[in-house]
């Protein structure tokens, strides 16, 4: 396939400063390559401009409102292209409020399927947050919940339903977050599930949700690995996936041949043990489009 490569240097939806960082320590890692060998043409678009947090005001509830909004209408422009030229879009993060703008162009137009992977629910609403980050809001923006700046981006109201969500790998929920999420209509696993099914059984309980939809964006947070995995994360949670638990899950993904975009967030460079974080996430990105054991 056609793979467009693009860069979200943002650390503007958390206060733990690094993630910005992510992009060039997936770059570094070798992702081009090694999607190239697996015969697919690849463009790197290079970086999105993104304001610094020093160089953005810090008021109200929600914490960089604006600046946030203006990159993620950006992400949603870029999207839009992509999907007009035919080309697999691939973000590379930055925080995990970039999906508020990829996921919504993704949308537009399409019933599409949402896979997200991450130990944390990312459901806050303004009102529930206990920080005011809007990487903790993500999929309640998407489900249109939340500032109004955002749950109106590119267009106006909710982008998906609820009922085309697939949690994976969740572990780490604010009490009120979970009440909420409990209640909205997602297909949730939480590393209980896994532990108690296995991810093969979670993988086609996740396809068979999503089955009667043509296209999936999968957005992977680093975070869903075990820390011991992947310790270059900005919010680390014990429990999580292990390296063969989340192969096998991009595997299956990818052989539904669904999948037509991705983000890759939260790898922390400052955090991590000689990029190994950002080389497990080039190899589960290859895991997604294409590579095999045999």
């Amino acid at each position: 396939m056609n793979i467009r490569i693009i860069g979200v240097p943002m650390d503007l939806g958390q206060k733990r400063r690094g993630v910005d960082m992510g992009p060039s320590a997936i770059r570094y890692a070798g992702l081009q390559a090694r999607l190239e060998r697996l015969g697919h043409t690849v463009i790197d678009g290079g970086n999105l401009d993104v304001p610094t947090p020093e160089e953005t005001p810090d008021s109200g509830a929600v914490h960089r409102l604006e600046a946030v909004r203006g990159v993620c209408q950006t992400i949603y422009d870029e999207t839009i292209c992509c999907r007009d030229a035919h080309q697999f879009a691939l973000f590379l993060g930055g925080d995990h409020s970039i999906s508020i703008g990829s996921v919504s162009a993704a949308t537009e137009g399409r019933n599409i399927g949402l896979v997200w992977l991450d130990a944390h629910a990312d459901f806050n609403t303004p009102e529930t947050s206990p920080s005011g980050n809007i990487h903790g809001m993500s999929v309640a923006v998407l489900i249109g919940k939340g500032a109004p700046e955002l749950v109106n981006l590119g267009r106006s109201g909710a982008k998906i339903n609820p009922a085309n969500i697939v949690y994976v790998g969740l572990r780490d929920i604010d009490p009120e977050e979970g009440v909420a999420l409990r209640s909205c209509g997602a297909l949730v696993f939480s590393m209980r599930e896994v532990d108690e099914l296995g991810i093969s059984a979670v993988t086609r309980q996740t396809l068979a949700r999503l089955s009667h939809l043509d296209e999936i964006h999968v957005s992977l947070d680093l975070d869903f690995l075990d820390p011991d995995e992947a310790p270059g994360v900005g919010t680390p949670v014990p429990g999580g996936m292990t390296y063969r638990e989340a192969h096998l899950l991009m595997e299956m993904l990818a052989e539904t041949n669904k999948v037509t975009s991705m983000d890759v967030v939260e790898i922390n460079p400052i955090l991590d043990q000689g990029n190994r974080t950002a080389e497990l996430a080039v190899g589960l990105v290859a895991s997604l489009l294409g590579q095999r054991i045999m």
